[in-house]
């Protein structure tokens, strides 16, 4: 059975909003959490960005059952390895063991804040750098070392939670797929693509979870609902080289300009068909993915998308099969 979370994305609502989400998923059955980490929207349109971390440690205290897991973070330059890695142990303690922490190489509208943006193939070398050292403060170690990319000196972990919290590392190719397979324990992709499971498991992810993350946009009014899926994801299908390098809300927005309503609705389920939900969730569990993160699109759209799950689609998804592990 493919487990189906709740995505709540942090760049369409406020975080106060974003902890009575949290609670209304719990309340409905949704079998996990997810939550973006970033420092601006996508599109000028969203309107948000709050501190994650803040409203992971409120999540964690107004519910008491649903796993958490950031979707997620750069550990490179907005946030330093040490300095991340407290957050995390943080709030796997506050949430009694519920956390996964979810790592990624980041996108330049996010992390060029605190400076230059790097070539890829720098930032997947600083994203594995940086998983090394936080499992070197997972563990309780005192780490002093200076690296390729970070200097730690005699940092150490005070608060350590009884079981640190799995690392996810998102995918998006051979490379990527390699650096997951040997230090994480668990795959996050943003696309339903069997080839990054089969390069995960051939790199050393075999039998472990693979997470991905499904956008969609319920409306009772079908056009009401590709209308606002084109104006808050009309960046959506760019391509995730493309989308890491843009810089602003206004490049996304620049980037998008030919991109059309139709165009929109053909890559995102929008309406309140669930079986048009259930066939994109049977795309991430054919490619071998063992669950599934939905996003919906819509800040102030969430309370009835949530209550259109409960009675709706949450029984046929958590219906299909699939997820198994995939022959290399």
């Amino acid at each position: 059975m493919v487990q189906i979370g709740y995505g709540m994305l942090a760049e369409q609502a406020g975080p106060r909003q974003l902890v009575d989400h949290a609670m209304h998923a719990e309340d409905v059955g949704f079998d996990f959490s997810t939550i973006s980490d970033h420092a601006a929207p996508r599109l000028p349109a969203q309107g948000h960005a709050p501190y994650t971390w803040s409203v992971l440690g409120a999540v964690a205290q107004a519910t008491s059952e649903i796993p958490l897991m950031t979707f997620a973070t750069c550990p490179t330059m907005r946030y330093h390895p040490a300095v991340v890695a407290q957050k995390a142990a943080t709030l796997q303690i506050l949430s009694e063991g519920r956390f996964r922490f979810g790592l990624g190489p980041g996108a330049n509208v996010d992390e060029h804040i605190t400076g230059d943006w790097p070539p890829v193939d720098v930032r997947l070398e600083m994203l594995g750098e940086a998983v090394e050292i936080i499992r070197e403060l997972f563990r309780g170690e005192c780490v002093s070392r200076r690296g390729g990319h970070f200097t730690v000196d005699s940092a150490r972990l005070w608060d350590l939670p009884d079981q640190p919290p799995p690392i996810g590392v998102a995918v998006s190719d051979d490379r990527s797929c390699e650096l997951a397979g040997q230090l994480a324990e668990l795959m996050v992709a943003a696309r339903p693509e069997r080839s990054l499971v089969e390069s995960f498991e051939r790199a050393g992810g075999s039998g472990k979870p693979r997470i991905g993350q499904l956008a969609v946009c319920y409306d009772t009014d079908r056009e009401a609902a590709v209308r606002r899926a084109y104006e808050q994801f009309g960046w959506f299908g760019l391509g995730g080289q493309v989308e890491a390098e843009l810089a602003s809300p206004d490049s996304f927005e620049a980037a998008t300009r030919y991109v059309r309503p139709e165009d929109v609705a053909e890559a995102i389920p929008c309406g309140n068909d669930p079986e048009a939900v259930v066939d994109a969730v049977r795309r991430f569990a054919d490619a071998g993915f063992t669950e599934v993160a939905l996003v919906q699109i819509g800040g102030g759209a969430q309370h009835d998308f949530l209550a259109w799950a409960e009675e709706k689609l949450l029984p046929d998804v958590h219906a299909l099969g699939g997820g198994g592990a995939v022959a290399a």
